[in-house]
């Protein structure tokens, strides 16, 4: 079985991933990220699209048989593709757990929404 990345995904890489949850299509993708982000983040089509083709390389998303007449070619996560956002989250939890230690050691407030 492939080995889980070590190293941090990029924002883009686990944006794409969270989305890929679902069947999902390049446009929906956009339309994911650009809501759950608040407009903080929006993909163009060339790097979305080369975003998207390098997960598929990776073997952490796949393309899905396209329905007769359909021209959005639609993906959805791997098994593998799941193990990098649980690694993901997992490395994410515990910085943010060092960065919120220290934080309160110096008398800040950490807004609990977070």
């Amino acid at each position: 079985m492939p080995k889980v990345q070590e190293s941090p995904l990029t924002e883009t890489a686990f944006l794409i991933l969270l989305a890929m949850y679902k069947p999902n299509h390049g446009y929906g993708v956009m339309q994911f990220v650009m809501e759950k982000t608040n407009g903080r983040v929006v993909f163009g089509p060339g790097s979305l699209y080369g975003a998207i083709n390098n997960l598929a390389k990776k073997g952490w998303i796949k393309a899905l048989p396209a329905e007769s007449g359909e021209r959005k070619k639609e993906y959805i996560i791997t098994d593998l593709g799941r193990l990098q956002v649980e690694a993901e989250m997992k490395r994410l939890r515990e910085v943010y757990k060092i960065g919120e230690e220290i934080l309160k050691n110096k008398g800040v407030e950490i807004d609990e929404k977070i």
